[in-house]
């Protein structure tokens, strides 16, 4: 049995829309200090690379962690990534899909992150605190996209 994290939203905005600031605004939407980072104290932002083979990174003052890299990048429909976290093991690694689909005059944004079983024992107590954490994660997101000063 496949061990997976999934949620959706609805957005009032196009595919491609919620696309480019799903990719291209993480830095503003996914918020410091929360418990979502590697190193909270350090991380300024997330960031990805806006390309099929790009990495998603939390990016420090100093450097940066490369928390995965995307396998899947079609604007306005896909983006899939791979997810680890610094503490796990080179060979424990997840993948998030994101998918968009016109929903009426909006999108439904859902996310399915699996994979959870390169974490063996640790996997459940993981996957729930990702099922909890994607959902506030997409709260974010959506305050974003609703933003007047946008």
């Amino acid at each position: 049995m496949s061990l997976e994290a999934q949620t959706s939203v609805r957005v009032g905005v196009s595919p491609i829309r919620a696309f480019e600031i799903f990719t291209g605004d993480i830095g503003t939407w996914w918020r410091r200090g929360t418990p979502f980072w590697n190193d909270r104290e350090r991380g300024l932002r997330y960031e990805f690379e806006p390309r099929l083979g790009g990495r998603l990174h939390e990016v420090y003052e100093a450097g940066a962690f490369e928390v995965g890299v995307i396998s899947e990048w079609q604007p306005g429909e896909l983006l899939q990534y791979t997810w680890r976290q610094a503490d796990w093991t080179p060979d424990q690694v997840t993948t998030v899909t994101v998918t968009f689909t016109a929903d009426g005059d909006g999108t439904l944004v859902h996310i399915t992150h699996g994979g959870w079983e390169s974490l063996g024992d640790d996997a459940r107590d993981s996957l729930g605190g990702y099922s909890q954490g994607w959902q506030q994660l997409l709260g974010f997101f959506t305050e974003q996209v609703e933003s007047p000063i946008r």
